[in-house]
């Protein structure tokens, strides 16, 4: 069974080198490991996603056709940055965009992302990755996503300090091997439910 991947990047950057881009390296690597094909990772900050809760916030909204990739795909990396000890505003407005699922089931009750696996890549200089994964998490749930056993990858850099992930010489091996986990189960599921999709 083939499985492809799409790759969220909330960065607050719209361009230039990004931690979270290096931290979905990390997991693409581990889904390839598996058999699963990246087949994009997408900048949200390069784009013009509107604010607001449905899936076409109207002209210029770059919205639509984001969701459709990652509607494509049977398995979403929802990659972001903690700022302020929380998830950053981009994965926040990403977010309340897929909060229109809720309003689209088809006629058994299914939102778009049932049957779709969710998981998360998140990194930072600071305290939170913890609390940003629960929010990840609970907004993911509450959309129809559904969340492998250990199904986040993180990193973050020593208290006050400066370093980013994107700066180190090498992957620290608790990050590999978190990221190998996370691939294995979310592929795994990932191809369960693709068989056997949820009855709604």
């Amino acid at each position: 069974m083939t499985l492809t991947a799409l790759a969220l990047n909330c960065t607050l950057k719209a361009k230039g080198d990004s931690s979270t881009d290096a931290m979905i390296a990390v997991l693409s690597a581990a889904f390839a490991a598996r058999g699963v094909s990246v087949t994009e990772t997408v900048r949200v900050a390069a784009f013009d996603v509107k604010p607001g809760v449905t899936s076409d916030e109207g002209d210029g909204d770059d919205w639509p056709a984001i969701r459709a990739k990652i509607l494509a795909a049977d398995i979403l990396i929802f990659g972001g940055p903690v700022w302020m000890g929380q998830i950053g505003s981009i994965a926040k407005r990403v977010l309340e965009r897929m909060d229109a699922f809720l309003d689209e089931t088809d006629d058994k009750g299914r939102m778009p992302s049932y049957s779709k696996v969710a998981v998360a890549a998140i990194v930072g200089n600071e305290d939170g990755a913890h609390f940003s994964t629960a929010q990840l998490f609970q907004s993911l749930n509450d959309t129809g996503w559904t969340i492998p056993a250990v199904g986040a990858v993180y990193w973050v850099g020593e208290a006050y300090g400066a370093t980013d992930f994107k700066d180190l010489d090498q992957t620290p091996d608790k990050v590999s091997e978190a990221a190998a986990m996370v691939a294995a189960n979310a592929a795994h599921l990932a191809g369960l439910l693709k068989d056997a999709p949820y009855p709604g």
